[in-house]
């Protein structure tokens, strides 16, 4: 009977244990981790993980589970791998997601199971819009925003005429949108390519020499953007054409393409030398304990850590809270490494987006922030999203 009564009340103390005590956050991770663009998945893991050493790896006082997954780059496995997180292990937030098209197929598994997506670099037009869902979160951009601060600053370089080259999938034609949208020249061509196979780049820039533009427009991330920049140089159009871009020169391909970024403008809403004290901490810890330059795919995946700490805090460690957890996301209430920003209606960051270039200082090359392309600025589809906050 005393062991009866001993095992009774062990099980009483159980149940009214508060849900710190019994729970732990878990976190599945979907990106790539095999092929050419794994170097960009590697780094999004990597920061994350520099988000949870800062955090002491708990979140809300809570002990932290991560489950990764490599997507392979293709939707059917990455809406396999989400399938699988959110099902088989239950997870309390997705994060991750690199590509447009694999965050597009994963999306609704998300929504309809009701579980927090929080995309760390994919911002797919239709998520923005028509699709936007109290059940996601960006913790970088809408894919037209960087090629619109590029178009702004073509304009003030007088740039009259463009021909575009960017690879045909989602995000490649939210890119491009995103250019046109801003740039107030005359587009002369426009071609797209194939993804992600296609490497050889000859006959887009033999059609591009042949319209005789003004300057070039390109968007390929990753090791394509490595061979298409280093076509162009080989092509002779270097020094000819002056080439524009998004998602090539980051601190991943500088490595690599050393002189071949100098003189290649790019912008982003985030660059290493920005002064807020959470970034200067995220960058000197993260090449401490890496040895390398973060880029700006590790400062999004960064944040996404600590917004989702934020959610979890705010419900002192109730994951079952998540009116609460997604009321705290919106106020954005954290050290976010790019300074302070908001969340749009449709949970998109209004944000700056900054000019950048390669610099060479010694034997390295890094980015510097060379200006300021657009001030707290929201992304065009929030107008189609229906959630009301």
């Amino acid at each position: 009977m005393l062991r009866q009564l001993l095992v009774g009340a062990a099980l009483v103390a159980a149940t009214t244990l508060p849900a710190s005590a019994q729970q732990k956050v878990k976190i599945g991770f979907v990106t790539t981790f095999t092929g050419p663009q794994a170097v960009v998945g590697n780094d999004m893991r990597d920061a994350f993980e520099l988000a949870l050493d800062h955090l002491g790896r708990k979140m809300g006082g809570l002990d932290v589970e991560m489950i990764y997954e490599d997507d392979t780059l293709k939707p059917d496995i990455g809406k396999q791998k989400t399938d699988k997180l959110i099902e088989s292990d239950k997870v309390n937030f997705l994060t991750g997601y690199m590509m447009s098209h694999v965050l597009l197929a994963s999306f609704k598994s998300a929504v309809d199971s009701k579980t927090f997506i929080i995309s760390a670099n994919a911002g797919p037009s239709q998520i923005a819009g028509d699709l936007c869902s109290p059940w996601f979160f960006s913790t970088s951009w809408q894919g037209d925003q960087v090629p619109q601060a590029i178009g702004e600053f073509m304009n003030q370089k007088g740039v009259k005429t463009a021909y575009l080259i960017a690879p045909n999938y989602a995000a490649g034609k939210d890119v491009v949108a995103g250019l046109k949208a801003n740039f107030k020249g005359t587009i002369v061509g426009e071609d797209y390519t194939k993804w992600p196979d296609q490497l050889d780049f000859s006959a887009e820039l033999s059609k591009a020499r042949a319209a005789k533009p003004d300057a070039i427009f390109a968007f390929y991330p990753g090791a394509a953007g490595i061979q298409f920049l280093t076509q162009y140089s080989q092509s002779g159009l270097r020094g000819q054409v002056p080439l524009y871009t998004s998602f090539i020169v980051d601190s991943l391909s500088l490595p690599r393409l050393k002189d071949l970024s100098l003189g290649v403008p790019g912008a982003q809403h985030w660059v290493a030398d920005l002064p807020n004290d959470a970034n200067k901490t995220f960058v000197a810890d993260f090449k401490k304990k890496y040895g390398r330059e973060p880029s700006f795919y590790a400062a999004q995946a960064y944040d996404s850590a600590k917004l989702i700490d934020s959610a979890v805090k705010a419900t002192g460690g109730d994951l079952t809270k998540k009116d609460a957890m997604r009321d705290a996301m919106r106020k954005a209430n954290y050290a976010s490494v790019r300074g302070p920003y908001k969340y749009g209606n449709n949970h998109f960051p209004i944000q700056n987006f900054y000019l950048q270039e390669a610099v060479k200082d010694g034997d390295a090359f890094t980015l510097k922030t060379v200006g300021t392309a657009l001030t707290d600025h929201q992304d065009r589809y929030a107008a189609k999203c229906n959630m009301k906050w």
